[in-house]
């Protein structure tokens, strides 16, 4: 899934890892799924199958909550690369000079406060330069609506830089608030970066003038509510005049709201990544049945075998498709709701928590339902490729499944089975045997699941957990709708409120596909804006924000350490991102590990 790509909500071909050592460069966090087959052919066609009921709905370079679908930031980033771009195409996760917008890492000064970026020469694709105005017109807008934006948290980037200076038209520089982690700085806050067409956007109406809006707060939330707004209409995307100012190596042809999105290679780039096909295709399927039928009629390029297809590998190949695992950079969890008025004061008891953990069988899962196709998750940080920022405690399970432990942990709080077996709180109270602050006598350990739809891996694992749950004397119900609808409605809410969720799954395909250093502070920090369920704890907050300054590794393993101890959701086994089936003429592909494709680096080989 997802999207997570929620990296940045809530995962290099030229230059890896410069002046970086990031957690993932230690080797196999790509897989290049497309090398020899012939002599490459310039121009053609490719279409790509995207995950089943998950289609793009949001294209400008401005996330915004409950747009965070799949392919959102690869269709974006075709169309508008960022400041900074990460790629994983060699193997290890690392700075892609080509696919970025800066010709180089940031060059950082003496107390290592200032970074200075410098542009290449790139055009915008009516014939304007692009330069470090267009990035200084993103950076005003996301200043003045921080609270808009999905990738905010609280006194992160903007609120550290302190200065934001345009050198010249091909540099900038910005002064942090302090020094930081210069892996994070670059790969989390700087990569965050876009340049966007300041000569054509700067506006607050379609027929206002462009000017410097953006250099006033009250301005740029004007210009805010005016792009996002153009940019609520998908029916438009392909024809408002917005988005015909692009400075990518492509631009859009075509967006229906059923979710069929046509690339068309730019005539007008000017810089180093250019399209080798002349039109990309990214096509909608509404079950993983129908894009796995397409596979086997041989009318997608680029598509997938269904989990539960894998047998039929052989035939896939067969129809001359290289057949391969696409892995992930990413984490999987369902969170919970702690400020959900019924189900809130159960998650926020510690040893409820624990209880729930022993009962998920992730091995189990990970075997049978997932077919040997995912690993399980014990913490915040991904499981592999291990990295320095993987702590021993996550190495291993801290909660390994055993429900009869889980319901020994129950019954010494104060619980008692009830005549279905499910757990009643006999003691109320705070006390060390008693069930807990917010817990009246009498209530039953339930809670609602609330699932992504049309992936069967993830109903029969839905499934599963309702009845390991059960065996322990906690009640889960089920409840799904599409993807895109779980994650618009899986939002934090105000304590004591009926939230209208409780526990959220919207991994089928990993739930968040993370930043290249995986520190998860949008996700778990006090306030995120990606901290759906509000989880807080002083010690997380205090550890992340220490991550995020030491450039020792052991401040990350302790970010590890505690999230896998804590639990801020249900941890649950990180599936493959999918089984890719690749035409064989089909070249140039990569198997990012971030969930993002690079189709200007695709061709045709013959």
């Amino acid at each position: 899934m997802t999207s997570a790509r929620l990296r940045g909500l809530p995962a290099a071909a030229a230059l890896l890892c410069a002046g970086l050592v990031l957690a993932a460069c230690g080797g196999g966090a790509g897989q290049q799924a497309g090398t020899g087959g012939g002599a490459p052919v310039e121009g053609g066609t490719a279409s790509f199958a995207q995950p089943a009921g998950s289609t793009p709905n949001w294209i400008l370079p401005l996330g915004v909550p409950g747009r965070t679908a799949s392919f959102n930031q690869s269709i974006r980033d075709a169309l508008w690369p960022p400041v900074l771009s990460y790629t994983a195409e060699s193997g290890k996760l690392g700075l892609d000079v080509k696919g970025s917008l800066a010709t180089a890492a940031p060059a950082w000064s003496a107390d290592g406060r200032t970074a200075t970026i410098t542009l290449g020469g790139q055009s915008w694709s009516d014939g304007k330069p692009v330069t470090s105005r267009d990035v200084e017109f993103w950076f005003n807008l996301i200043k003045a609506n921080t609270s808009g934006w999905t990738s905010y948290v609280k006194g992160n980037f903007p609120d550290n830089v302190t200065a934001f200076t345009t050198v010249d038209d091909k540099s900038f520089s910005m002064t942090f608030d302090q020094a930081y982690n210069q892996q994070w700085a670059e790969a989390n806050q700087i990569s965050l970066m876009y340049a966007m067409p300041q000569h054509a956007w700067d506006k607050d109406s379609d027929a206002g003038p462009v000017g410097d809006l953006d250099r006033d707060p009250a301005g740029a939330q004007r210009v805010w509510t005016y792009l996002t707004g153009q940019a609520s209409s998908l029916d438009t995307y392909a024809t408002n005049p917005l988005w015909k100012v692009v400075d990518g190596p492509f631009t859009l042809d075509a967006f229906s709201t059923t979710g069929r999105v046509t690339l068309k290679k730019n005539p007008a780039y000017t810089g180093p990544d250019a399209a080798h096909l002349d039109t990309v295709d990214l096509l909608p399927f509404t079950s993983e049945d129908a894009a796995f039928n397409a596979v086997l009629a041989g009318d997608v390029d680029y598509g997938y075998l269904p989990i539960a297809s894998l047998a039929q590998k052989p035939r896939v190949e067969g129809l001359k498709y290289r057949v391969q695992n696409w892995d992930g950079w990413a984490i999987n969890f369902a969170p919970y709701n702690f400020n959900d008025a019924t189900a809130g004061p159960l998650f926020r008891q510690d040893y409820v928590r624990q209880a729930i953990q022993r009962s998920v069988d992730q091995d189990g899962i990970s075997k049978v339902i997932w077919k040997g196709t995912a690993v399980p998750t014990y913490g915040p940080v991904p499981q592999q490729p291990a990295g320095d920022s993987l702590s021993d405690a996550q190495k291993t399970n801290l909660y390994p499944f055993d429900t009869a432990a889980a319901q020994a942990q129950l019954t010494g709080h104060g619980w008692q089975p009830g005549a279905d077996g499910i757990v009643v709180c006999a003691r109320p109270g705070t006390g060390a045997d008693q069930c807990g602050d917010g817990i009246a006598a009498g209530t039953r350990l339930q809670f609602e699941m609330y699932s992504q739809s049309g992936s069967s891996e993830t109903d029969a694992m839905m499934q599963e957990l309702q009845s390991s749950l059960a065996k322990a004397g906690i009640a889960m119900t089920i409840r799904t709708a599409p993807l895109n609808t779980v994650l618009a409605d899986t939002k934090p809410c105000a304590p004591g409120a009926a939230c209208g969720w409780q526990a959220s799954f919207f991994g089928a395909r990993g739930a968040w596909y993370l930043n290249p250093y995986p520190l998860t502070d949008r996700q778990f920090s006090t306030p995120g804006t990606g901290n759906f369920g509000s989880y807080s704890n002083p010690e997380t907050d205090s550890l992340e924000l220490a991550a995020r300054v030491s450039n020792d590794p052991s401040a990350m393993q302790a970010v590890s350490r505690q999230l896998a101890t804590d639990l801020p959701g249900m941890w649950l086994p990180e599936p493959v991102y999918q089984v890719s089936a690749i035409k064989q003429d089909l070249q140039g592909v990569s198997q990012d590990p971030q969930a993002v494709i690079h189709p200007q680096r695709w061709y045709r080989t013959k």
